[in-house]
């Protein structure tokens, strides 16, 4: 089972989002959209559980800068 990583390369706060929604297979825009909404509807509850995200989960190991042309 592949772990849970944060994305290094999709990111636009912190890769949390990107990478959640890679584990889950979905799309990463689409996945912000429902955070925010979430977010505003809770009253920024979602916000301290996306920051406890960045500050747990480690960035994805990339490939050493290898790009496949």
């Amino acid at each position: 089972m592949d772990k849970l990583y944060r994305s290094s390369d999709e990111k636009v706060v912190a890769g949390v989002c990107a990478g959640l929604a890679h584990k889950l297979d979905l799309n990463a825009n689409g996945l912000r959209c429902v955070v925010v909404l979430v977010t505003i509807f809770m009253t920024g509850i979602p916000l301290f559980v996306y920051a406890a995200l960045w500050m747990i989960l480690k960035e994805r190991p990339t490939g050493g800068g290898v790009i496949d042309v």
